[in-house]
């Protein structure tokens, strides 16, 4: 019995020393010498700082920007507290909620239909894309806002909308960090931080 619990006992620091430490290690380390900017997060760096991560939404209010997906991550978009909601359809706070955002929305573009991600939180919360009907949908705020044609944002979105990846997983996508930097490089000198 007393060989049962030592043999136990040297499996479990030997398991915990492979699969904990070893394994993890193993993994970063060829992960950083093979893909160095994914293993660090897909940071994006503007003028030597880090504005953001190409994973991680964050939250545009400017009518000047294109909006993610509403989040209900904490705070909003706090990568920390990353999370759904967990309300059920039925619940009075969330329909009250998406209907606010649904009149607004419709306030902002009359007689369009609003894309269902500009209203609804995605599971994480923290979601860096939306549908490339939602970005042309606030096409036309964009371009209100920066005094631009309407068509050279659209162009802008179609230039910067991502296909299925290997043509079949997934959905047609815009991610928004990368449209709203795009959109500050074409206009240099109305750009603000891009940081929330």
């Amino acid at each position: 019995m007393h060989s049962i619990w030592k043999t136990s006992l040297r499996y479990t620091i030997f398991s915990f020393l492979l699969f904990g430490l070893v394994y993890p290690l193993a993994l970063t380390g060829v992960a950083e010498r093979l893909f160095p900017h994914k293993a660090d997060g897909s940071l994006i760096v503007r003028n030597g700082e880090v504005i953001g991560s190409k994973l991680l939404a964050q939250g545009f209010t400017s009518d000047r920007y294109f909006h993610p997906r509403p989040s209900a991550a904490g705070n909003g978009y706090d990568a920390a507290e990353s999370g759904a909601s967990n309300l059920a359809q039925s619940n009075a706070i969330l329909v009250h909620r998406e209907q606010a955002d649904v009149d607004k929305l419709r306030k902002e573009n009359p007689g369009v239909p609003v894309p269902e991600d500009l209203v609804t939180a995605s599971a994480s919360g923290l979601d860096p894309d939306i549908t490339p009907d939602a970005a042309y949908f606030q096409a036309l705020r964009v371009a209100k806002a920066r005094g631009w044609s309407v068509d050279v944002v659209r162009a802008l979105i179609a230039e910067h909308t991502v296909g299925r990846t290997f043509g079949l997983l997934g959905e047609p996508r815009v991610n928004v960090l990368e449209l709203n930097l795009v959109l500050d490089s074409r206009d240099p000198h109305k750009a603000v931080s891009v940081i929330p």
